[in-house]
């Protein structure tokens, strides 16, 4: 889980460890993934602090969890700069660093696990995306999520037929629980998207 912190990413890690997996957390807070690591108690979980933003740190924190418990059957993405932003709010700067964790991140982590995956015959690469429709008041991140929707597409074509299930859980309104978008309901979505089999495989989930 890359992006872990309090809601989603903990709801889904819950998630997936209520199944009997392990857990590799990566948050670039220490105290966001120390406490994704203590909601976890008496789980098998290894948590590693890295900037999704920082490739190199990236691939050096998901080698950390690929040592630990091996090439992982499913790599979720979540990690998102969320801020209200108009047009002309940005610099051109504000926007690459944005676009660095929205998007780059994702194809970071793609690029160092997924062939592996390949090489094994099978995995699931999940991304968080949201803003099913783009909003002229959250600029950077309805690109953002354009942007790993986009991506997913692209992965299902490179790997798909390798065996890689490629998806987005796209959400579209504040998470809280609850409410719509409560985080344990959120959560399974993610596993019922790796549990598919591959001849039923939905590339994306829009709650």
């Amino acid at each position: 889980m890359i992006g872990v912190g309090p809601g989603i990413g903990v709801a889904v890690a819950k998630r997936f460890v209520r199944e009997g997996m392990s857990a590799g957390l990566i948050a670039r807070s220490e105290q966001k993934v120390k406490a994704a690591a203590d909601a976890l108690a008496g789980a098998e979980v290894v948590a590693v602090t890295a900037d999704s933003a920082d490739a190199v740190g990236l691939r050096s924190a998901l080698d950390r969890v690929i040592e630990e418990y091996g090439v992982p059957d499913v790599v979720v993405y979540n990690a998102a700069v969320i801020q209200p932003d108009a047009v002309g709010d940005l610099t051109a700067r504000q926007h690459l660093d944005a676009w660095a964790v929205n998007v780059v991140g994702a194809i970071t982590t793609a690029a160092h696990v997924v062939p592996a995956m390949v090489e094994r015959g099978r995995g699931t690469f999940i991304i968080t995306g949201g803003m099913p429709q783009a909003v002229s008041a959250y600029t950077s991140l309805s690109l953002g999520k354009a942007g790993v929707r986009a991506l997913v597409t692209m992965l299902d074509q490179q790997y798909g037929a390798a065996g890689i299930h490629a998806a987005t859980v796209t959400v579209s309104g504040a998470v809280a629980a609850g409410t719509t978008w409560d985080p344990d309901d959120i959560a399974d979505h993610y596993w019922r998207l790796h549990a598919q089999p591959r001849a039923d495989w939905t590339h994306e989930v829009v709650l």
